[in-house]
């Protein structure tokens, strides 16, 4: 992603007037972060991959629309999440075959990097969408909070919650897993 965003503008300024080496320089600068966006909102890289692509092509396509109200980027990952949460609902009408837990054992530091994506992704599948949505766009993204809220749609004081019930549901998530059954029984 490109790290200057008043060269990101420029290229969307010249893109949005139909010059398709901006428009391409735009996308690789972006593509990467499109991906990441996508892989952790799906949690299945082949879905991803397909988000990905559906989400470049909305960028291509709808570049005329963009206004520069925002910053270019933050336009960019409405439509990758827009694009990953269309494949969702594509995905969640199809039958999906069951997957076992893989079991993490570190005999190297890529083993261990792979095993903690590998854990952070499951964790990320097993929180509610808008709650994944949010915790993805301010954690991964690092968009601040009015960044998400014009992504999402949704007031300031909705994003803050989003994100704090998905991180507590993700600190939940690699906490004990008996912790919860204990303190159940606690009040029974």
């Amino acid at each position: 992603m490109s790290s200057d965003p008043s060269v990101d503008n420029a290229l969307a300024i010249a893109a949005r007037a139909g010059d398709r080496n901006a428009l391409e320089q735009l996308l690789h600068a972006h593509a990467d972060r499109i991906h990441a966006v996508c892989r952790r909102i799906l949690g299945n890289p082949d879905d991803a991959l397909d988000a990905t692509q559906e989400a470049m092509i909305a960028v291509a396509r709808g570049i005329t629309r963009f206004d520069g109200s925002a910053r270019i980027s933050t336009w960019i990952y409405r439509v990758a999440t827009n694009a990953a949460l269309d494949e969702l609902r594509r995905r969640n009408r199809r039958p999906l075959p069951t997957e076992a837990k893989i079991a993490s054992g570190s005999s190297s530091d890529a083993t261990g990097a792979v095993d903690a994506r590998l854990d952070i992704d499951a964790a990320l599948a097993s929180i509610p969408e808008d709650f994944r949505v949010a915790v993805v766009l301010r954690d991964l993204c690092d968009l601040d909070y009015a960044e998400i809220s014009a992504v999402l749609n949704v007031p300031i004081g909705t994003v803050r919650s989003r994100i704090a019930r998905g991180r507590a549901a993700l600190e939940a998530w690699f906490g004990e897993p008996d912790a919860d059954a204990e303190r159940l029984s606690e009040t029974t």
